[in-house]
């Protein structure tokens, strides 16, 4: 738990740096909205989370394994934001109107997940997942921390880590839905959204082991979550005839943030404990 959250002050301090040469580079418009869109993108990663344990505790994967699968989590999450982004930015660019869709997408997931509290892991009902077993044999054992091993008749089988890592990637790609959006709602530029992205997505690794054992204890976050969601995409929405100025919504977000997380340590939980199975 240090160890991971030593790591986690470290990546923010890298952050934190990162943001004063952009100061210094390219002015204080650019640093706030990089230092904005790194804690949109940080703040809804720790939703991420949840996902991430669910899907360790459903496969109950060992946690010696959960490091591998989350570094190379962490390459195909990179991979697929800059994907994400650039397309992104050219569709707005040659699009103007795409904006609204962008701003209707993050509105919906911002509802979506002020009402759906509970999340529910069911791999065997996912498309992909069936796919995957019908195209590829899959071991019933785990292989020490490898994601493919063979077997003694010389098959090349896939081992359930490699599910997990599937599953892992699935779930940031449906993540990125709403998070790309969501920091391009704040700007364009695709140097300051990669950037944002970057450094959030390089210490989810340290902050999942940092933060796995206390995120029961945010049981308001998700609702903090759900508002800035709602919050930026209306900021999308109305772009067009009026602008809220950036540090504005970087006041907004924190302070949603601060609230929901206040709350969540304040309140006391009544309802009866239910453990990850």
């Amino acid at each position: 738990f240090k160890e991971s959250l030593g790591w986690t002050f470290l990546w923010m301090g890298l952050a934190a740096i990162f943001c004063g040469i952009v100061y210094f580079w390219k002015g204080s418009e650019k640093s706030i909205e990089f230092l904005t869109g790194y804690i949109i993108e940080l703040s809804l990663s720790v939703d991420n989370l949840f996902i991430f344990i669910l899907i360790f505790s459903y496969f109950q994967v060992p946690s010696a394994y959960q490091h591998k699968v989350l570094f190379w989590g962490i390459i195909g999450a990179l991979v697929m934001r800059v994907i994400f982004i650039f397309a992104g930015v050219a569709l707005i660019n040659k699009f103007h109107w795409i904006i609204y869709v962008f701003g209707s997408i993050i509105i919906i997931s911002g509802i979506k997940m002020l009402f759906q509290k509970d999340k529910k892991l069911e791999p065997e009902k996912n498309p992909l997942i069936k796919l995957l077993r019908k195209m590829i044999p899959v071991s019933n054992e785990y292989h020490g921390d490898k994601f493919f091993v063979r077997l003694k008749n010389g098959v090349l089988t896939a081992t359930p880590l490699f599910i997990v890592l599937v599953l892992v990637e699935l779930t940031d790609l449906i993540f990125a839905v709403d998070s790309i959006p969501a920091i391009l709602a704040i700007t364009t530029d695709t140097f300051i959204v990669f950037t944002s992205n970057a450094f959030a997505i390089l210490g989810l690794r340290s902050l999942y082991f940092a933060l796995s054992g206390m995120l029961n204890l945010f049981r308001y976050l998700y609702v903090g979550l759900a508002f800035i969601l709602v919050f930026i995409g209306v900021k999308m929405m109305i772009s067009g005839f009026h602008k809220i100025p950036i540090e504005y919504a970087l006041i907004t977000v924190l302070s949603i943030l601060v609230i929901s997380i206040a709350a969540s340590l304040l309140i006391k939980d009544k309802s009866p404990k239910k453990e990850l199975t």
